[in-house]
């Protein structure tokens, strides 16, 4: 991919796989769960292991060469 990405979240957040699936990312729950176990997942400059983590407005998601800034 290698974007920059802005992503509006409605709520108070979004969980990781439904992001990933969201933006294209994954096709799939299980391309989802997938991508975060194999540690492709950066939160904030951090690997993101938790599949059902609360993304918030604020954190950069950076996967497969894009970034991902949560508005």
């Amino acid at each position: 991919m290698g974007n920059n990405i802005e992503f509006k979240i409605n709520g108070d957040y979004i969980e990781l796989l439904a992001l990933l699936k969201a933006l294209g990312i994954a096709q799939t729950g299980g391309h989802a769960k997938m991508i975060v176990d194999s540690e492709e997942v950066l939160r904030n400059g951090e690997i993101e292991l938790r599949r059902r983590a609360k993304c918030i407005k604020g954190d950069v998601i950076k996967v497969d060469g894009s970034i991902i800034t949560l508005l």
